[in-house]
């Protein structure tokens, strides 16, 4: 039987992984690229826009791991700021950012985010 298509990516991690583990030494890919930022304005962008720049951050990002990944690295290292940037101030930042609710709060966001 043939495994599901969800598993399948998880399983080929795992046989990476462990097939890294049984080696002596790892290659290590570093990677460095321009972030897409929002344009310089007054008024901070909306959350809807804020999210499609970090996608697009995050499409560059996949990318480049997976290029990496074909060359062979083990281990790729990504800049801190390389989804959202770094030219915020305390106002601008909020749309990238989420709430995170209370741990006492019975909600799962990522199976109820409508709530």
């Amino acid at each position: 039987m043939l495994p599901s298509q969800p598993l399948l990516p998880a399983a080929v991690f795992a046989l990476v992984v462990l097939q890294a583990l049984a080696s002596d030494t790892f290659i290590a890919a570093v990677y460095e690229h321009a972030v897409i930022l929002p344009d310089a304005t007054i008024e901070p962008v909306s959350p809807d826009d804020a999210l499609a720049l970090m996608n697009k951050n995050m499409d560059v990002l996949e990318g480049a791991i997976k290029e990496a990944a074909q060359q062979g690295a083990h281990i790729i290292v990504t800049p801190e700021d390389g989804i959202y940037g770094w030219r915020f101030t305390r106002e601008a930042i909020y749309p990238y950012l989420e709430d995170i609710p209370d741990p006492r709060v019975n909600w799962i966001p990522c199976t109820d985010p409508t709530r």
